[in-house]
């Protein structure tokens, strides 16, 4: 039963090939970011694909942006 609400926390969340056409970078390069722990997916308990929320991918780009500009 918990299988299916974690599942149900899936709902509305881009999968990966999503998230990296909206960052403008490779499903790779997103993978990559997973693996070092810059941005975290979250993932499907049954599967271990990884999803992402616009709003954590909205956030870490603007911390991108910040970052490459000095702030």
């Amino acid at each position: 039963m918990s299988e299916n609400r974690e599942i149900q926390k899936l709902r509305g969340l881009m999968k990966v090939g999503e998230a990296a056409e909206f960052c403008g970078v490779t499903a790779e390069t997103l993978r990559n970011w997973d693996r070092s722990g810059k941005l975290v997916a979250r993932r499907n308990p049954v599967t271990g694909y990884r999803y992402y929320r616009q709003k954590d991918l909205e956030k870490f780009l603007q911390k991108v942006i910040e970052e490459r500009a000095g702030g």
